[in-house]
């Protein structure tokens, strides 16, 4: 990848595009915050505007593998996980741990999108759908997350818009 190698999600669309400067690489569907756009910790939604991806964290975790405070678990989710935990908020096979570029914005203070510990990350495939409903993250299938994080490296840039 070029370093004009970007990312764009729009909320509205439910979409993640991986850009090449202007050109399409790769567009992905993606499930965004139920809350809608919002900076605000404590706000579960998805916040908005200029990011880079500060780190990448599961390389090489098996495709469902359940990562927990940015660490891998041991577990692989299924069925059986799944029924015995039905409320628990997956995060699975990959994160992208992003970091806002805009101070007062999404960047510092009260709206600080990496203290907020909002990621791009693998989710169950029945909770990607096409109406938003994560508590602020970016889930993406798994297979995705995981061909997404191969194709980026820290530092990448990441707009998210309405």
């Amino acid at each position: 990848m070029t370093c004009q190698t970007h990312i764009v999600i729009d909320l509205s669309q439910q979409r993640l595009s991986l850009m090449d400067g202007s050109t399409l690489i790769k567009s992905y569907p993606v499930c965004t915050a139920k809350n809608g756009a919002g900076e605000k910790n404590g706000s579960e939604c998805t916040p908005r505007g200029r990011h880079i991806i500060r780190a990448k964290i599961g390389e090489g975790a098996a495709l469902g593998s359940v990562l927990v405070g940015r660490r891998l678990t041991g577990e692989q989710y299924g069925q059986q996980l799944a029924t015995e935990q039905p409320n628990r908020d997956w995060i699975l096979s990959r994160i992208l741990w992003l970091s806002g570029e805009e101070r007062g914005k999404n960047r510092l203070g009260t709206v600080d999108t990496m203290r907020r510990y909002i990621y791009i990350h693998g989710a169950p495939d029945d909770l990607l759908t096409s109406a938003p409903s994560s508590h602020g993250c970016i889930r993406m299938f798994n297979a995705d997350v995981i061909e997404l994080f191969d194709s980026v490296k820290p530092g990448t840039r990441v707009l998210i818009s309405e």
